[in-house]
């Protein structure tokens, strides 16, 4: 419980987070996801994983999750967020507040596609961000993540934020 009152803490006192969720996949035809199963959340100096596959995890998680993501003076900053937000209502009861989803704000004029986290990398930042099919397909339901899991979910929850930061320093890149 500690840890969570220390990201509780950090969250709160963050004036713009990263934000992400993963959900095990689903293969069969008309079987239904039961995702969320993990939430991310990142600071400009930390990411915090949140597992919520089983209702005691959830119960500790919505501790600091139901504050952070439905106060309505923190940014929450992620891509492809649709999904996520029905996802966690459904699943926690949780309104999430004051969220912008960087795959349409990024989007330039005459662009009809919407922008995802790696086109954000390289054109921002000009490096490749490696999202391995294999690491994304994973289960994200069990018990304890594998470390690439692990680095994968921070990586995506703590990328939004750095191109966030960017994208508002340099408004014109």
């Amino acid at each position: 419980m500690a840890d969570a009152e220390a990201a509780l803490a950090a969250l709160l006192a963050a004036d713009v987070i990263g934000f992400d969720t993963e959900s095990k996949p689903t293969f069969a035809k008309g079987e239904v996801s039961t995702g969320p199963h993990l939430v991310q959340l990142a600071t400009n100096d930390l990411a915090y994983l949140f597992q919520i596959g089983s209702a005691a995890s959830a119960q500790t998680a919505l501790t600091v999750l139901k504050p952070v993501l439905e106060s309505e003076t923190i940014l929450k900053v992620g891509f492809g967020l649709g999904d996520d937000l029905k996802r966690l209502r459904a699943k926690l009861g949780v309104e999430t507040h004051k969220v912008l989803d960087l795959s349409t704000a990024l989007r330039r004029r005459g662009e009809r596609n919407t922008l995802g986290a790696k086109t954000a990398v390289a054109r921002f930042f000009g490096q490749k961000l490696q999202k391995s099919k294999r690491i994304t397909t994973t289960n994200w339901a069990l018990p304890q993540l594998s470390d690439k899991q692990v680095l994968y979910a921070a990586d995506d929850a703590h990328v939004a934020l750095r191109i966030y930061r960017l994208w508002q320093a340099n408004p014109q890149a």
